[in-house]
């Protein structure tokens, strides 16, 4: 069997394990969408010096700003005072493509393959190299550099990454039910997730668990009614819950639009989950295996998404998904319907 592929959140817990010890490489290369866990191994990596130490060892630098050559500088030069220091640069691949730059990003080569060892260098972007240029096959292949790709968490791995964010930074224990509900709230952003688990758990101070009630009540949600609810209607089946539940939702919001916007955003990651797990079932696949192929680990969360989507068809996910498609072209206005009809057809063709 393959081995599953490795997400951001697991990248993460390596490098923090990573920094600070014999393992750490002189030179990482980071970079991807998911710029929460950037951020936070930015500050990680800045830390490895003592505050102290930092007026005479510590740089971070841009590289739209700066030349090749000030940059490789920096990185040359040895510590004063101290063991290390520590050069970080931001929009790595922007270095040299100023007018009148000195040098080129080219020349970072040949100080990856012979770094400083008393010089830790953290490269970030949002993209990397192309892997057929030298500098892309220093970076992704040279044993001087740790080099990692962190992508967004798929929707399906939010609530596992709210429960363990809550347990590693708040030593508490977040109910799975209410971790869903935090991530269909917030949505994937893990700044904002993070965010509001400190809010909650700040809130609950001296209390060891989270549960379902105390996030309804501290984000700020009072209304009877939340997507999660309309979601259980329609997996039931049940249209005249379903269209209530909608219609009481869009009674009780600021923006229809926004909140129709919302909905479409979280039931395509319903049956996009539902889709997965049904398309790995058609493969032969049982519970166990598409649960680790997935890498959810809540027992709980998979057996609400394996209950969904035994409500549906393989085959009706063509039309589930055009359903969707529909509703958001229209809510943006390719339509002369109302935003309580557009929910409304949305909510029946999902039904079937």
């Amino acid at each position: 069997m393959a081995a599953k592929k490795r997400n951001s959140n697991d990248i993460y817990q390596t490098l923090i394990k990573e920094i600070n010890t014999p393992d750490m490489k002189p030179i990482y290369y980071l970079f991807g969408d998911e710029e929460f866990y950037l951020d936070q191994l930015l500050d990680k990596f800045s830390d490895v010096i003592q505050p102290h130490e930092k007026d005479f060892n510590f740089d971070l630098l841009y590289g739209q700003d700066i030349s090749p050559a000030k940059a490789l500088g920096a990185a040359r030069s040895f510590p004063m005072m101290a063991e290390k220091r520590v050069l970080i640069i931001k929009n790595f691949l922007q270095i040299g493509k100023g007018a009148g730059s000195e040098g080129s990003i080219q020349d970072f080569i040949s100080y990856i393959e012979n770094p400083n060892p008393t010089c830790l260098l953290v490269l970030f972007d949002t993209g990397k190299p192309a892997g057929n240029t030298n500098l892309g096959k220093v970076l992704s292949k040279n044993k001087n550099v740790g080099y990692y790709q962190f992508e967004a968490l798929p929707d399906y791995l939010i609530p596992d990454w709210v429960i363990s964010w809550t347990k590693s930074h708040h030593k508490k224990t977040i109910e799975p039910a209410a971790a869903q509900l935090l991530a269909q709230f917030v949505g994937n952003n893990l700044q904002l997730l993070s965010t509001e688990i400190d809010k909650v758990c700040t809130f609950l101070d001296t209390s060891e668990n989270v549960s379902e009630a105390a996030v309804k009540k501290i984000i700020g949600s009072y209304r009877e009614y939340t997507a999660i609810e309309l979601k259980e209607a329609l997996m039931k089946r049940n249209l005249e819950q379903a269209l209530y539940i909608s219609e009481q939702m869009l009674q009780h919001t600021k923006t229809d639009t926004g909140e129709i916007i919302r909905l479409v955003g979280f039931f395509n990651s319903v049956f996009t989950n539902i889709w997965q797990i049904q398309r790995l079932a058609e493969k032969g696949k049982a519970k166990n295996q598409i649960q680790s192929e997935l890498g959810i680990a809540s027992a709980w969360y998979f057996n609400k998404l394996w209950d969904d989507a035994s409500n549906f068809r393989y085959s009706d996910m063509p039309r589930v998904f055009e359903a969707l498609l529909d509703a958001d072209r229209s809510i943006k206005g390719f339509t002369t319907l109302d935003s309580t009809s557009i929910l409304f057809l949305l909510v029946k063709r999902i039904i079937g």
